[in-house]
């Protein structure tokens, strides 16, 4: 079951990748990234862990990972971060969410639309942490190279 979930995750952010006209030499590093983000929250959901705070660092994964490819293959990070977090968009549950609005079931399209903005804050929340603590771990290195 798990190796499904590697294999199309994987794929989805490599033709995330096609389609947003990444270099070709970096679509299997954009693969990479979004397959290991799917499956750590993957694992932290299956192991118990609320979807939000799962999606949280599962996009923190992809922004370490995305900093990390971008340094070893000179590409830009934009690159990496935008196909590696499709794996977590939760574009299934807004699906579902704008369905129930227009058969005016009001109620669960609510509820729905609400986990939709949690999950998306929760990437967004996700990426800034991890530039958070790139830029604190750089800044913390450059004073010891000075001192």
């Amino acid at each position: 079951m798990i190796a499904a979930h590697l294999v199309t995750s994987f794929v989805a952010a490599a033709g995330f990748g096609v389609l947003f006209n990444a270099p070709r030499k970096s679509l299997i590093q954009c693969g990479l990234v979004g397959m290991f983000g799917w499956i750590l929250y993957y694992m932290l959901t299956d192991g118990g862990m609320d979807v939000v705070p799962a999606t949280v660092f599962a996009s923190m994964l992809v922004a370490v990972l995305s900093q990390i490819c971008a340094r070893v293959f000179k590409t830009p990070i934009i690159v990496f971060i935008v196909s590696g977090i499709i794996p977590l968009v939760p574009g299934g549950i807004a699906y579902d969410a704008m369905r129930n609005f227009v058969e005016n079931d009001y109620y669960t399209a609510v509820q729905l639309s609400a986990k939709v903005m949690l999950l998306s804050g929760g990437i967004a929340i996700g990426l800034m942490f991890s530039e958070v603590a790139n830029q604190i771990i750089r800044k913390q290195l450059r004073k010891r190279v000075e001192s």
